[in-house]
């Protein structure tokens, strides 16, 4: 088993610290912990415990899950992309834990819908060129070159490319933490 300090690196603390603009003492006050505490794990000296955790990603408004997160991952993730057609539209996709990217092209005349293959996400889709009518359960609208919609992925939908067309989808996973009440 790895030791706490090869786990997490939460000299990542500096960063996010200075992005809101405060010093060690000041962080200390907005969150209670002692200034040679957050100084030790600064210099990843120490170990965290979910209370000191909680209390310094409240003070830095941020979820303690991604604090931890940023603390485990502090170097960028490689992924290659992956490439499937589905109903006439042809997809590059990346993954990566809480979003999917995909570009994706279509000809005139190509529908896709496939609402089996969403979780709880929201779904964005950025038509780049071309025209496509996207179809809610209430809803219809005409997108083009430019235009983007976002929405509920759970919800039953359709593309429908009325030109050549291409476009970007991101899904977003939503936010597990419903209700919490924001810093």
């Amino acid at each position: 088993m790895k030791a706490v300090s090869e786990m997490y690196d939460f000299s990542i603390l500096r960063e996010l610290r200075k992005r809101e603009g405060l010093n060690i003492q000041e962080l200390s006050k907005k969150s209670g912990i002692s200034p040679a505490v957050i100084s030790k794990l600064e210099r990843n000296q120490t170990a965290a415990d979910l209370k000191t955790i909680y209390r310094i990603s409240h003070a830095l408004s941020i979820n303690a899950s991604d604090l931890i997160a940023l603390a485990e991952y502090v170097t960028a993730k490689k992924k290659n992309s992956s490439e499937h057609i589905s109903d006439g539209f042809s997809f590059k996709e990346l993954r990566y834990d809480n979003v999917r990217l995909l570009i994706g092209s279509a000809k005139a005349g190509s529908k896709v819908s496939r609402p089996k293959v969403h979780k709880d996400d929201y779904e964005i889709c950025w038509v780049l060129k071309g025209k496509v009518i996207f179809y809610l359960p209430e809803e219809t609208y005409e997108l083009s070159g430019g235009e983007s919609i976002q929405f509920d992925a759970l919800l039953r939908h359709t593309y429908e490319a009325v030109e050549d067309t291409e476009m970007v989808i991101l899904h977003l996973k939503k936010n597990r933490y419903k209700g919490r009440r924001e810093g």
